[in-house]
Formats: C-alpha cells, structure tokens, sequence
C-alpha cells in the first residue's frame, strides 16, 4: 500500500484524507514515479473545489507537479528506467508517495538540480517562459509590469523577464514582498493597493506606460494595469488568483492599441507538446547557467500537506511551497 491526500468530497483543505490506496499501474505510455517532492500550486486549491479548468472524477489527490524516482514503466514508453530521476507535470495525484505521469509530460532531471527544485520548477516557469516568449514576445530593453509579483509565477517572471533583458515592474502588496522582488532581480516596486498605482507606472515609465503586463491575480488591478499600457502592448492573462474575474470595457484596447492575450501553459503542453519539450530544454539550460532558481519559502510533509494548501488559498506564500514524501 501507499500514502495519498484524497479529495474524496469537493470542499477545503481540511475536507482532505490521507488514506492507503493500492501500488498505481502504468497503461501504456506511462511511468509510476516514486514522488519526492511535491509542488503547491494555487490551481490545487481550486480543484479540491471543483472550480478549476480541470474536474476530476472523484476520488482524487491534489498536486500538479511531482519530482522523484521512476518505479514502474508502462508498455511502449522508452527513454526511461527504473530508478530514472524525473519531474513531470500530471494535472493532479502528485500530493502522494505515487503518482502517474504521461510520459511525453515528465522529463529527466539536471543531474545539479534537487528534488525540493524540481517539483517547484515546471508550472511556474513553464507558465511564465510560455506567456513571455512565446504570448508577449518580449524583446530586450521592453518594460514589463509584473502582478502579484511574489508568488511563484511571478518571480518566476521577474527572473525570466530579465533574463530576456527587459526592465521590470513589480507590483506586490506588502513592503516584504516587495523587497523579495528586488532580491530576485526586479528594477522597480510598486504597491498595488495604493490609490496613486496608475500614477506610479506613469512615473516609472516617464509617462509612456508598459509594453507588457503580467497578471495572474484578476480583480480590479486588472483594469488599471491596462489603462496603463503603452502602444502595442501586450495584456497577460495569466490566471485569477484574487477569486474575481475583471470585466473590462472593450474600449481600452482600441484606445491603447493593445492586445489581451491568454496564457493557459496546460493546454499548450497538451496541444503543443514539442514547442513545450523545447521550452522546458531552454529553461533547464537557464537553471544550469545560474539565470533563474526556484524560490522556496516553505516545505511541508506529506501528512500536513492540508496545511501547505491552506497556506497558498491565504497567499501567505513569498514563492513556491512544497511537500516533501519519503525521506
């Protein structure tokens, strides 16, 4: 038997069991991996809800991202082995000493990369580099406004963004956060919560306002942010981390010229697997040349991972948080 956090009815975090379940079979074109670590994402506290994207039949665990040990390989799937270091990306079942994983969706890992790394590696960056490269195109020496800047994503983008050679915004809420985001490379702040948020892009950009926005938070940010675009520029919508998806009047991007573009890195791996494959690739290579690392505020064992989602749902998170499995 092994170890799983069950979604056995849709609710919150303390609605969760953790349960013995049977050893996972591979079908074909699948690996069991023997997870190690574990990624929190916020999408996790949706699910358990039933009000993400993605409805799984119920019984099901959380945790989109796992890092571990292939155990077992399903029929027809080559260029993995037992005892394979790998990360891969499920949708949901990481939150477990099992998980399943397609195995076009799981990777062999840096031989200088950690397990606790891994499992905080492919969404947020995945996500980010896909919204930056391959949604905004972002160009060196372009201005980037990045929300909720603090969480996992967004220092993601912030390291990304400068990797790209852009000049960064990043707007967190609190004086802490903030300061997060200079440490991991941004070249400005902003407190969104302010009254002034429009007039304080307008002075960073010396009026012109900023190529791209970033926004996986939602809420009435969302409209400021676009009434602070320059021409051309190119609306991120990432996700809506703040519960409330933004209304916004049609009018703003024709006046601004601009576009809003949608970002959804679950269905690009799905529809798009090779351009990801290449993406996770040049990511990999930017962890080994130093440009980007995961930031991990918290790790939690398997049997208080209710208490890491309940964490995130609070967005108490500076980064990523993760569970631990095994020793």
């Amino acid at each position: 038997m092994v170890k799983a956090l069950l979604c056995k009815q849709l609710g919150g975090p303390k609605s969760l069991r953790l349960e013995d379940i049977e050893p996972l079979e591979p079908k074909a074109g699948q690996i069991v991996v023997a997870v190690k670590a574990a990624g929190v994402n916020f999408p996790d506290t949706l699910i358990i809800q039933g009000k993400y994207q993605v409805k799984p039949d119920l019984p099901f665990s959380p945790g989109s991202e796992v890092a571990g040990l292939v155990a077992r390989v399903g029929p027809g799937v080559t260029g993995f082995n037992v005892g394979d270091r790998v990360v891969a990306s499920i949708g949901y079942g990481g939150f477990a000493e099992e998980a399943i994983a397609e195995a076009d969706r799981a990777m062999l890992m840096p031989e200088n990369m950690g397990f606790d790394e891994a499992s905080a590696f492919l969404l947020t960056y995945g996500t980010s580099y896909h919204a930056l490269k391959d949604r905004a195109q972002l160009a060196a020496g372009e201005t980037v406004l990045i929300l909720g800047a603090a969480g996992g994503v967004g220092l993601a983008a912030i390291q990304l963004a400068k990797a790209m050679g852009a000049i960064v915004l990043a707007a967190a809420s609190t004086e802490e956060k903030r300061q997060l985001c200079l440490t991991e490379g941004a070249d400005h702040v902003l407190d969104y919560t302010k009254d002034d948020f429009r007039d304080q892009v307008k002075t960073l950009t010396q009026g012109r306002g900023v190529d791209v926005v970033y926004d996986p938070v939602g809420a009435e940010t969302s409209e400021l942010a676009l009434r602070s675009m320059a021409w051309n520029g190119r609306f991120l919508v990432v996700g809506f981390a703040a519960g409330d998806i933004p209304r916004i009047p049609l009018n703003l991007p024709l006046l601004k010229g601009c576009s809003i573009v949608g970002v959804f890195w679950g269905e690009f791996c799905r529809k798009e697997r090779a351009r990801n494959a290449q993406n996770i690739e040049a990511l990999f290579a930017l962890y080994g040349q130093g440009a980007i690392r995961p930031v991990i505020c918290a790790t939690y064992p398997l049997d208080r991972a209710a208490e890491a989602l309940e964490f995130v749902a609070a967005r108490g998170a500076l980064g990523k948080v993760v569970i631990t499995v095994g020793s």
